[in-house]
C-alpha cells in the first residue's frame, strides 16, 4: 500500500511536469490532455471529436513523445482494407538459395500509440479489424493470431461537420472507447498564441518523462485504488438512470433518450474516477471524481431521440442534468 501511495505521488509530480512540457507545443486544451492521459492509465482508448485544424494529430504525437511511446498514424480512407492496418504476408525470394517464402510484415497497428485519423471514413470491415485490436490486444491474420505491443492505445479522431460518404461507427465499437473527448475551439488569447508560435522560426521539443514500462506499472496502481461502496452505487445509479426503460430513469430521460448506457459505462466511470483521483495525488476515488468524468464517459453511450435533437438538446445536456439531480452538488462539469 505504501509503495502504491509513493507511485501515486510520483505520477502526480510527473503529470505536473508533463503539462509543462506539453504546453511548449500545445496551447490550451488542458482538459483534453488530462482526459487522454486518464484513458491511457485506465488501459482505455479515446475518441477525439473536433473540427479540422484544432491540432488533434499534433496533440497525440506530442503525448507519445512525452511518454516515449512508439507512435503510428493511420489515415482512414474509403479504400482502406483490414490488411492495410494489421499487416500482411509478402512473397520473398532468398537471393542465395532462390527459394520463395512468405514473410509477415507488420501493419501500423503494431505500435504503442495508434492515431486512427478520421475513423468514420473507412468501411465496416476495416473498422472491425480495429475493433478486435482495441478489445483483444491482438490481430488475426489468416490462421494466425498476433499479439500487439504493450501498452497499446488507440486514439481515433472524427470530424463532426461533414458526414457525407462516411461510415458511422456502430454502437458496439463506440462502447469500446473509454472516453469521447470533445476538442473545442481555443480562446481568443490562446488563438493569438497559436498563431505566434506556428509562425515563429523556432520549434519546441518535448522531453520524454515516462517509459512504456512505467505506464504499465502505473496502470496497475490505478487499478488498485480503493473505491467505497457508495461510490460504486453512485456510478451504477448514473448508468442505470440513462436507460429510458429503467424504473430509475427520470421523466426527462424517458422523454429525450432513445438508448441509454450499458454496464460497461459503470465500469468505465469507476476506472476513470480512479485515474482522475490519482492524477490529483489522491489514492482514493470519490463521487466527485465519478461526476467529473461523467461527460467523456457517457456522451457517446447516451443516444438522444429525434424530439430532443429537434429541440437542440444534446447528450451532454442530459448527462449534466442527470448528474446534478443525482446529487453531484457543485462539481465542475466542464469536462
Amino acid at each position: 500500500m505504501s509503495d502504491d501511495r509513493a507511485a501515486v505521488q510520483k505520477l502526480h509530480a510527473s503529470y505536473e511536469k508533463m503539462k509543462e512540457e506539453l504546453s511548449q507545443v500545445i496551447v490550451g486544451q488542458t482538459e483534453v490532455v488530462e482526459q487522454v492521459l486518464m484513458a491511457m492509465f485506465c488501459r482505455g482508448h479515446s475518441l477525439l471529436v473536433g473540427v479540422p485544424g484544432l491540432a488533434k494529430t499534433l496533440l497525440v504525437s506530442t503525448v507519445s513523445e512525452a511518454l516515449d511511446l512508439e507512435y503510428k498514424r493511420i489515415q482512414f480512407t474509403p479504400d482502406l482494407m483490414p490488411a492495410d492496418i494489421t499487416g500482411t504476408d509478402v512473397l520473398e525470394v532468398d537471393p542465395e538459395t532462390g527459394r520463395r517464402g512468405f514473410r509477415f510484415v507488420n501493419g501500423p497497428l503494431f505500435a504503442n500509440m495508434v492515431l486512427a485519423d478520421e475513423i468514420n471514413r473507412t468501411p465496416p470491415k476495416t473498422q472491425a479489424a480495429l475493433l478486435e485490436a482495441m478489445q483483444e490486444g491482438h490481430v488475426t491474420v489468416g490462421e494466425r493470431t498476433l499479439s500487439l505491443p504493450n501498452p497499446f492505445f488507440v486514439l481515433a479522431t472524427q470530424n463532426p461537420i461533414e458526414q457525407e460518404g462516411t461510415y458511422p461507427l456502430p454502437e458496439a465499437q463506440l462502447d469500446r472507447f473509454l472516453f469521447n473527448i470533445v476538442v473545442d475551439y481555443p480562446t481568443e488569447e490562446e488563438e493569438r498564441e497559436i498563431i505566434r508560435r506556428v509562425t515563429s522560426p523556432t520549434a519546441a521539443k518535448v522531453s520524454p518523462l515516462m517509459s512504456g514500462a512505467e505506464i504499465i506499472e502505473l496502470q496497475g496502481v490505478v487499478k488498485r485504488v480503493p473505491v467505497g461502496d457508495h461510490v460504486i452505487d453512485f456510478a451504477a445509479k448514473i448508468a442505470r438512470a440513462t436507460r429510458p426503460a429503467s424504473e430509475d430513469a427520470p421523466s426527462f430521460v424517458k422523454e429525450m433518450v432513445g438508448w441509454g448506457a450499458g454496464p460497461r459505462a459503470g465500469i468505465s466511470l469507476i476506472a476513470a474516477a480512479k485515474a482522475h483521483a490519482v492524477l490529483r495525488g489522491r489514492f482514493h476515488a470519490t463521487t466527485e471524481d465519478v461526476a467529473s468524468v461523467a461527460l467523456p464517459v457517457l456522451r457517446h453511450r447516451v443516444l438522444t431521440t429525434f424530439n430532443a435533437e429537434a429541440a437542440g438538446v444534446k447528450s451532454d445536456d442530459i448527462i449534466r442534468r442527470l448528474v446534478i439531480e443525482l446529487g453531484a452538488g457543485d462539481v465542475d462539469l466542464k469536462i
